[in-house]
This record gives structure tokens, sequence and C-alpha cells, in this order.
């Protein structure tokens, strides 16, 4: 698909990848923002993880911009604010790379949410110290997404709040139009990680995406078999932006630990943000040579 040399030089980049990207690395900064407790849209613990990664972000050498917004929930008003990090390239192009850091509300429950919100904030924060030092030829952004997760009941309207604000916002400035593919990832941190194909995503992209896995050895991880999933890409997709969704949705024994109090970091391991990483990243250097 991609010719002799550019095989070539996919390969000798994952070789490179393997020395950079570092699963421990990203598990430490996914304890990290675990420590927070929960930290559902608009919460004290919520407003912490921010600083935490935006000060994180400065350090790494990031343009951090913060899109702070006010929407109506089932339980009223709520402040949220979605961080968007760029690293500016010279083509005109951009791939984006996003997941959520925020936590459903479970007032009766400490729900701190390793893998569901803490996973994805720690892989986002590694590709942000990886890529730092990389060159580049398209515009990188890392977005952590806030108030994915619903207040109440998981409807249309309650739910992907973060997302759905921003592809409004760069549908309006024009950034939709520059970018190539977004890449989200969400509950990727499980032990015995196994992905599902996610069929709401854009097919030539999980083609792209599950090749370079299975390149990469990985084919274990990324499964076969596939399911709908509703999750921060849609409102992507749905402005036909080329998106695509890597999530593990079997977690525990019969799904047992999701949005339970079972979701801590002793369920992750640093192999398993090792293997999206790596991938993600080989991902991002193919779609720069497209």
């Amino acid at each position: 698909m991609y010719g002799s040399k550019i095989a070539g030089l996919a390969l000798w980049t994952a070789v490179a990848l393997a020395a950079d990207f570092n699963g421990v690395s990203a598990l430490e900064f996914t304890a990290k923002a675990v420590a927070f407790g929960p930290r559902p849209a608009g919460s004290a613990a919520n407003r912490q993880l921010q600083t935490y990664i935006e000060a994180q972000l400065r350090g790494f050498g990031w343009n951090v911009q913060g899109d702070a917004f006010i929407v109506d929930t089932p339980l009223g008003p709520k402040p949220m604010k979605n961080i968007i990090a760029k690293l500016t390239g010279s083509s005109g192009k951009a791939v984006v790379v996003t997941g959520h850091f925020d936590t459903k509300l479970m007032p009766l429950i400490s729900f701190v949410g390793a893998n569901d919100g803490g996973s994805s904030t720690g892989l986002l924060l590694e590709l942000a110290r990886v890529l730092a030092k990389k060159p580049r030829k398209d515009d990188i952004y890392l977005v952590w997404f806030d108030g994915e997760e619903a207040f109440v009941n998981w409807t249309e309207t309650d739910s992907l709040y973060g997302s759905r604000h921003l592809a409004g916002k760069w549908a309006a400035d024009g950034t939709l139009r520059k970018v190539k593919a977004l890449i989200n990832v969400d509950m990727i941190g499980d032990r015995d990680l196994e992905l599902i194909n996610e069929v709401n995503s854009t097919e030539g992209l999980r083609k792209l995406v599950w090749e370079t896995a299975a390149d990469l050895g990985y084919s274990k991880q990324f499964a076969r078999n596939s399911q709908p999933i509703s999750d921060d890409h849609l409102p992507f997709v749905q402005l036909s932006v080329n998106a695509i969704d890597l999530i593990d949705f079997d977690y525990g024994p019969n799904h047992s630990y999701w949005h339970s109090a079972q979701d801590t970091v002793d369920k992750l391991s640093a192999a398993s943000f090792d293997v999206v990483g790596k991938v993600v990243m080989e991902v991002m250097h193919k779609l720069e040579t497209k």
C-alpha cells in the first residue's frame, strides 16, 4: 500500500519509537491523575488535574490553549474546559490525538476512573513528552476533553460535552478542514488489552491502524471483533472528519470494573500503554507521509 521505501522507513521508525514511547511513564502519568480522586466535570479535583496537565505540557514546550465553556446539563449549568496542546508544522495539515480526563459523577462510590479517564490522560501526556522532541511536517494537536461522561443517563445531549463543543468550534473557525485524521483513545490501560474494531470510526483509518498494529506484532491486542461505540470521536465523524476510536470495552470479568470502585491503577499495565502508544505514533508517522 505504501511501497517498499515507505515500508522500510516505517520499520525503522517503529524500532526508533520502541526506545521513545514509554509505557511505564504513561502509567506513572495515569497514577498521578488518579491521585486527584474522582474528577467529574466542574469539580475541584477536575480543575486541579487541569492545572497539572497544563503545567506538564508547558514544561515539554507545547503551545497550550484552555478551551473553557459552560453547558446546560440535567444537573444545571456546568463549567468545563478542554485542554488543547499544539505543535506547529509546515504542511498546513494537522493530526489530532484526543482523550477525556473527567470521570463519571458517582456519588455513592469512590470512582477514580483509572482506566476510564485516567488512561487516556496518561497516554496523552506521554505522547506530549515524546512528540515534543520529534521533527514534524503536520501540525500536531493533543486534546484532553472535559465532560465526556453523562451526568445522569447517556443520551445525545447528556454526554460528550467537550468533544461536541470543540467539533462545533473547529468547524466554525476552519480547523477541521486541516485535519488529516483524529485518533481518540479511551480505556486503553487494561491489563488484558483487546481493542474493539469500532464501526462508527472511518473505515480507511481503521484499516491503517489495524495493519500498523499487525506490522508491529500487536494483532492480539487489536482484535477483529467489532461493535459501535459512542465516544469522543463521534462528533467529528458526524462532521466528515477522518476519525477513529481506540477503546477496550471489556474491562474486568463480564465488564464489571467499568464505572465501579474496582477501576483502580492496579488493574492497568504499562505493557498495554506501550502497545497503544507505539501504534498511535507509528500511525501518525504514516499519516505524515500521505
